[in-house]
């Protein structure tokens, strides 16, 4: 599996960049939607909730026993999968954000200037200028914000990609070209190493997802790494408790035969302090 994220600005011209570098790799084109309908089949999920949990601000959801965090971890694990199994290209919010520790990710920055934006709202969506501009605004301060409730992180940071592309000084088939052609070179492409990796981030991705959908564990700060059949456990749980069910459910998981677990518990923490 080799891998392409397209990330973009609203109105960017990024699924434009996305679809053409599809078919001129022939790898096959993820959407948003393809991401959320697979990950609603697959966790028994309402696509709609996962809609939400991908679009909505800071707090929206928080306080509910399912929250944005449980959404993010069966969404990830939903989509480690859909990488493993072929070439992909990838645009949706956040892609790189969400395969970040996996291997062979090409992440593109796909900008453009505000009045290549206008245009591109105004024809797709049939907006009065005021409008395209009203729209483009609070899409991107929401988008912001999502990704920095998550990530903590600033999606508009240049460091955060491999290539950046400028729709205002390039055109469509020249930013194709010069994408794939990164792409294409060795850097991005599978080795052993990599299907090991990727092997052991699906591994870890799943037994993350069976932590959400535990109702009965706050999870809102654990990570789960894999290395094999051993399981590394990072974070703070709320009690010692919730800390032990963690590393109990781990355990039972079918392939894991060694943990390693540096968890600290809040209770700890406060007494540490």
């Amino acid at each position: 599996m080799a891998i392409v994220t397209i990330s973009r600005g609203t109105y960017s011209g990024g699924q434009a960049i996305a679809d053409r570098v599809s078919k001129e790799l022939n790898y096959h084109c993820i959407t948003r939607e393809e991401l959320l309908a697979k990950t609603a089949d697959q966790f028994k999920i309402p696509q709609e909730k996962l809609s939400v949990a991908m679009a909505s601000k800071p707090g929206f959801l928080e306080g509910h026993k399912l929250r944005r965090i449980h959404y993010i971890a069966y969404i990830r694990a939903a989509l480690v999968r859909m990488v493993k199994e072929e070439n992909v290209v990838y645009s949706g919010l956040a892609g790189h954000l969400l395969l970040h520790d996996a291997p062979n990710v090409l992440k593109v920055k796909v900008i453009a200037d505000m009045e290549y934006r206008i245009k591109g709202a105004m024809e797709r969506d049939n907006l009065s200028r005021d409008e395209a501009i009203k729209d483009i605004k609070k899409t991107t301060n929401d988008r912001n914000k999502w990704v920095k409730s998550i990530y903590h992180v600033d999606r508009n940071d240049p460091r955060g990609y491999d290539l950046v592309i400028n729709l205002e000084h390039m055109t469509l088939p020249t930013a194709c070209e010069v994408v794939c052609a990164v792409a294409r070179h060795q850097e991005f492409q599978p080795t052993p190493d990599t299907q090991k990796k990727m092997t052991d981030l699906i591994f870890a991705s799943d037994i993350r997802a069976k932590i959400a959908l535990d109702r009965d564990i706050t999870d809102h700060d654990i990570e789960i790494d894999a290395d094999g059949d051993t399981i590394h456990i990072w974070g703070t749980a709320d009690s010692l408790d919730d800390a032990d069910r963690i590393r109990e459910l781990v355990r039972h998981q079918p392939g894991v035969k060694d943990i390693e677990s540096h968890l600290r518990a809040q209770m700890q923490t406060r007494l540490h302090w």
